[in-house]
């Protein structure tokens, strides 16, 4: 069964499919449409071959009418849809407790218990005079600088790392290179952990639900 990957990003739309060597990607942004979306990767991938369809979807930064959009028709294909911080998750997990955050952006999260796949919504919990996205995602970054910011990453780290006790922190998004260094405790996702994580949707293994996968 060959699998078509879409992480759905709030700057880039990219994707990779089984047999493929190299992901492509374009534009989203606060415009995209679920219907412009699906139009742009039929687009880009019409000479590709592909059986079924995994979706990241980051829920925000994005425009409006993607609940309920029937992706399935317009694909003609099955298709899972899941959080893209828990795709990314999913695809960086080894075992264990893990706490997965994007640094995009926004601040994407989820949580993976004993194999169950939790995405969460961090982002919005109150922070300082906002959210922890206000600080940590983009926003924060072009506001605050690299110093400033990187500093806060550490501090939103320690505090969930504080309340939530992982035994592992994964640090993922396309900001994470921007760090100088990591926080305790974090490794650095890889940028193919949210295509592996789609890939995964659809081994045996993974059941539906609350998301569950063994680790061989």
């Amino acid at each position: 069964m060959k699998v078509l990957v879409i992480d759905v990003g709030g700057t880039n739309v990219k994707m990779l499919a089984t047999g493929q060597q190299e992901p492509i990607k374009f534009p989203s942004g606060p415009a995209m449409t679920a219907k412009a979306m699906v139009a742009g990767v039929k687009k880009r991938t019409r000479d590709w071959k592909y059986d079924v369809i995994s979706v990241g979807y980051p829920g925000r930064n994005l425009a409006p009418g993607w609940v309920g959009f029937d992706f399935e028709a317009a694909f003609e294909r099955p298709v899972k849809i899941i959080n893209d911080a828990a795709m990314q998750a999913l695809g960086s997990y080894n075992g264990g407790t893990m706490l997965f955050l994007g640094l995009g952006t926004g601040l994407g999260s989820a949580l993976i218990v004993d194999g169950s796949v939790h995405a969460m919504e961090l982002a919005h919990l109150p922070y300082k005079r906002g959210t922890y996205e206000d600080y940590v995602g983009i926003r924060g970054l072009e506001k605050r600088g690299k110093k400033k910011w990187r500093r806060l990453v550490a501090d939103v780290v320690e505090i969930l790392v504080d309340g939530l006790r992982p035994e592992e922190v994964v640090l993922g998004g396309g900001n994470v290179k921007k760090l100088k260094e990591l926080p305790l405790h974090c490794r650095a996702g890889e940028n193919a952990d949210a295509f592996r994580g789609g890939f995964r949707l659809w081994e045996k293994r993974v059941t539906s639900g609350h998301l569950r996968i063994r680790i061989a």
